[in-house]
């Protein structure tokens, strides 16, 4: 089984103030444990290092690509799924959904992955199972 991680997901287990951040260990620890295999994308990485970086600060972001993204697949989103997200984002027309999260949704999709850690609406919204 495959289970797509999120920003959401990501700044929530990085953040001890986070209001979902208890969960979020709970859930690493899980899937860590499980026999999952954890995707993101290279989008979903920038996107958590920057709020990181900003939030909380270059260590954190170390933490991020020397301790979690190690164990997680990573998907670069290239032109043909850019270009589908960009479109989804344009033809949703909703201020508060990211061109990121239309990424992950497009990925999710072709990669038949059904689940995703997030704790975000959108990917419910979208179909998909949460964690």
């Amino acid at each position: 089984m495959s289970v797509f991680v999120d920003t959401s997901a990501l700044l929530a287990l990085l953040d001890a103030d986070d209001v979902n951040h208890d969960e979020a260990r709970e859930t690493w620890e899980r899937l860590a444990d499980a026999d999952v295999l954890l995707a993101t994308t290279n989008y979903v990485l920038l996107e958590t290092a920057a709020v990181v970086q900003h939030r909380l600060g270059v260590n954190a972001v170390r933490a991020l690509f020397c301790e979690i993204a190690p164990l997680m697949d990573l998907v670069f989103v290239d032109a043909i799924v850019h270009e589908a997200a960009v479109a989804a984002l344009l033809a949703a027309g909703r201020r508060h959904l990211s061109l990121v999260d239309c990424s992950s949704f497009e990925v999710m999709r072709r990669g038949d992955i059904a689940r995703a850690w997030a704790f975000d609406r959108h990917f419910a919204e979208q179909g998909f199972e949460l964690e």
